[in-house]
């Protein structure tokens, strides 16, 4: 039976690219996001290509809802494997003018989503002896990102999460790890450079060591080695896919 993996924010993106990867590499994968139309045309892709793959609309940041859909996740493609949480939202704004509002709704994303998803699927991969997840942080959470204060704060606290986890469940068979991307060409990154918020792809690229922005399936490739039965001696890391940004 194929080992099935869980994806959140699959619907574009780097969680796109991470499906698109798994499906390749023969898990049948559940794409999970809140645009329900991406996850499915994200699913279809990663079918046309030959592999096993569902669409399921999800708010992560909603228990209820995150229980329903890994229930209905399980009844269709079997018990979970594999879970990568990329679902998350970023917006720009000065420290002083952050809402209580906004702040809330960033952590409810991008942290309480991913204990909700986590702590669901975890009971099932104890059970089993064995488990792969992958949680993606940022670079903004190791280094700061100006006027991205509640999102770096929220993935700071991703990063703790996987040290704890990886405490509690790497004797159970189940490895706890995540990735940082940094200057990564998204869908949303685009719109930024739209907006005039972040420079150009080649200006970025300039103050990367590679020489260019990363790419989903440079995440994606990461991914899949942290998810592979390789890595079982790997856990409770941050893991760090930027160019070498860090050297610039």
């Amino acid at each position: 039976m194929k080992r099935v993996a869980v994806v959140t924010g699959g619907g574009s993106g780097i969680g796109s690219a991470i499906c698109q990867r798994l499906g390749a590499d023969g898990y049948a994968v559940a794409v999970l996001d809140l645009n329900g139309d991406g996850a499915e045309l994200t699913a279809k892709e990663i079918v046309a290509a030959g592999g096993q793959a569902v669409g399921y609309q999800l708010d992560v940041s909603d228990r209820t809802d995150v229980d329903r859909v890994l229930g209905e996740v399980r009844a269709e493609l079997g018990s979970v494997s594999v879970l990568v949480t990329s679902a998350a939202v970023a917006i720009q704004e000065p420290f002083a003018e952050i809402s209580v509002e906004s702040w809330n709704r960033i952590m409810a994303i991008n942290l309480t989503g991913t204990f909700n998803c986590a702590q669901s699927v975890l009971p099932e991969m104890v059970e089993s002896g064995w488990g792969r997840v992958v949680f993606i942080s940022s670079s903004s959470a190791q280094r700061g990102g100006p006027k991205m204060a509640h999102y770096a704060a929220s993935k700071g606290g991703v990063i703790a999460l996987t040290k704890t986890l990886a405490l509690e469940y790497s004797p159970l068979g189940v490895t706890i790890n995540n990735i940082s991307p940094s200057s990564i060409d998204t869908p949303s990154v685009r719109r930024k450079q739209e907006a005039g918020l972040v420079p150009s792809n080649e200006v970025m690229g300039r103050h990367i060591p590679v020489g260019r922005m990363g790419t989903g399936a440079d995440i994606a490739g990461a991914c899949a080695y942290l998810c592979s039965d390789d890595a079982s001696f790997v856990t409770g890391q941050t893991v760090s896919v930027n160019g070498g940004s860090y050297l610039a």
